[in-house]
């Protein structure tokens, strides 16, 4: 999966980190490939951290229900850097502390092939 999420600017981690948003009610949707779902620790634990599934992720549905989809671009998503792996301490992939504590001046020096979304819309 490509998780994303947590600010490049420690001052707006910060401001999000207590900040938690509601679970929505659940409509059976699976994890398949392209499927966006937040990241969470447990019920209504939900921030800023989402992730796109690159292959079908069944296995997560009991805990990360879908929220949407990705309709156009999956290509797009299947180029990024897989190579860092699951983030630490599991892989190789970056902290999440200390993304949150140090942003994207970690992320920079220690993660050089690290892709970034530099802009977002929403699309009606």
């Amino acid at each position: 999966m490509a998780q994303f999420g947590i600010s490049g600017d420690p001052r707006v981690s910060a401001a999000w980190q207590d900040r938690v948003i509601p679970d929505d009610t659940v409509k059976h949707q699976s994890n398949l490939r392209g499927r966006v779902s937040f990241g969470t620790r447990g019920p209504n634990t939900r921030t800023t951290q989402l992730f796109i599934n690159f292959r079908d992720n069944v296995n997560l549905d009991a805990g990360y229900p879908p929220i949407g989809e990705v309709v156009e671009g999956m290509s797009v998503v299947d180029s990024l850097w897989k190579g860092y792996g699951e983030g630490a301490p599991a892989g190789r992939g970056p902290d999440q502390e200390r993304i949150v504590t140090e942003g994207n001046r970690y992320l920079v020096l220690e993660f050089p092939k690290l892709d970034y979304i530099k802009t977002a819309r929403v699309a009606k």
